[in-house]
């Protein structure tokens, strides 16, 4: 383990202890510091971006992915304005989840306390560093930030300005830190430092998070892959049901809650596919169907990876199957249980695809799309969670939280008779 990663790892942890016991009234002001000090400083922000900005164009980075690593005044601003709103949101720390007197007198309470140090391994957007520290500090935690190489010049920048915001606050500033170097080895580093990390988070595409998954020997919280499915049941009301496909895979097909696959009951894909075909079309999507769904249009035949894949574009497999078990044994087979939703009229296969379908999040007559922490009421996120320990589904500030247990006696004793209390 490097030097220079050993010394923002031990910084992280000595601020957590720091954090941990705080408030929400210091930390909530540092939120509103890191925010005032991102607008006041939103030039500076802007000419670092502009460095990771030309360096991707002379790689030769698409556009598309040059737009989402742009940041102007605008964007800096809405990166800013999502801190006040985390700042503005409950805080978890110190919620008792738990609590009572047990029969022999103890006061018993479960409380919830900050996880420690908070690793973040993220891909492209610079806003993900501020996103994630906003969060870690709100819930009680230090974060140990490595996000995309290609963000670099503008990751050093946000933290910078980040720390420097926090030196005059009860926060302390080394509860923000940025993993240094652009290398893998960094990303190695971080990944095996069980002791100084308590958890760690990927954001970003299959690659990425089964890489952390499979190489890391600190734990690993799972986010993010959605390979998410529609499926069109036989009693489903036909335009509903294009309505809600189109919504989930064509409003904004880069994110993990879009739809990559739908499936439809053969008893509906007469008056379905056809319909279906022609709004996508529409839409700009490409499906990648069967044979039975070519045989109502053109499509591009579809491929085992196919339906293994998170598209994240403007690309949707398809296919008919004769049942709602046959349509969960596919999801079973090929999803990532992220989200996927079902369109029926009948209340019990509503009913019974809930209770099959093993995902993060099911939808009834619902987009995909709904599945992300702001839609569910409870604030912003720092990812789906797509495994089912310690979160599942969006993972809000309660979830970057463990708990401690604390019980309170009057002298109480434990003896091989029972509890007696001294004195």
């Amino acid at each position: 383990m490097s030097t220079e990663f050993q010394k923002v790892a031990h910084a992280a942890r000595e601020a957590a202890a720091e954090l941990a016991p705080l408030p929400r009234a210091p930390k909530d002001r540092a939120l509103r510091a890191i925010a005032d000090a991102l607008v006041a400083r939103a030039a500076e922000i802007i000419e670092a971006n502009a460095d990771d900005v030309e360096r991707a164009r002379q790689q030769g980075t698409s556009e598309a992915m040059i737009d989402r690593l742009r940041l102007d005044e605008a964007r800096v601003a809405a990166v800013a304005e999502a801190v006040r709103q985390v700042a503005d949101l409950p805080d978890p720390v110190g919620e008792v989840v738990h609590g009572g007197t047990l029969p022999n007198g103890l006061e018993l309470r479960q409380l919830r306390v900050p996880l420690g140090v908070i690793g973040i391994i993220y891909e492209g957007r610079p806003n993900v560093t501020v996103d994630a520290a906003a969060l870690c500090l709100k819930s009680g935690n230090a974060v140990l930030l490595r996000g995309s190489s290609s963000a670099y010049s503008s990751n050093t920048a946000l933290v910078r300005i980040m720390q420097e915001a926090l030196e005059p606050t009860e926060v302390p500033a080394g509860a923000v830190q940025l993993v240094p170097g652009e290398t893998r080895d960094s990303v190695k580093e971080l990944m095996r430092a069980r002791g100084l990390v308590d958890v760690l988070i990927p954001r970003g595409g299959a690659s990425l998070i089964n890489a952390v998954v499979e190489e890391s020997s600190v734990p690993v919280i799972e986010t993010g892959v959605g390979n998410c499915h529609v499926y069109v049941d036989a009693e489903a009301d036909v335009e509903l049901a294009v309505q809600i496909l189109v919504n989930a895979k064509a409003q904004r097909p880069s994110v993990c809650n879009a739809a990559e696959t739908f499936l439809v009951h053969e008893g509906v894909a007469d008056a379905f596919v056809p319909r279906a075909l022609e709004a996508l079309r529409e839409a700009g999507v490409t499906v990648h169907g069967d044979e039975r769904i070519a045989r109502y249009g053109e499509v591009v035949p579809v491929t085992e990876d196919d339906f293994y894949a998170e598209y994240l574009s403007l690309d949707i497999a398809a296919a008919v199957v004769g049942s709602l078990e046959e349509a969960v044994a596919h999801i079973r087979r090929y999803g990532s249980g992220h989200t996927d939703a079902i369109v029926t009229s009948s209340q019990r296969a509503a009913r019974r695809f809930v209770s099959l379908v093993d995902s993060a999040a099911v939808a009834v007559n619902a987009s995909t799309r709904f599945t992300d922490g702001g839609e569910f009421g409870f604030g912003a996120e720092i990812g789906i969670s797509t495994q089912k320990l310690h979160a599942r589904g969006p993972m809000g500030l309660p979830e970057l939280t463990s708990t401690k247990w604390i019980y309170t006696g009057e002298g109480h004793l434990r003896t091989s008779e029972g509890t007696v209390v001294a004195g």
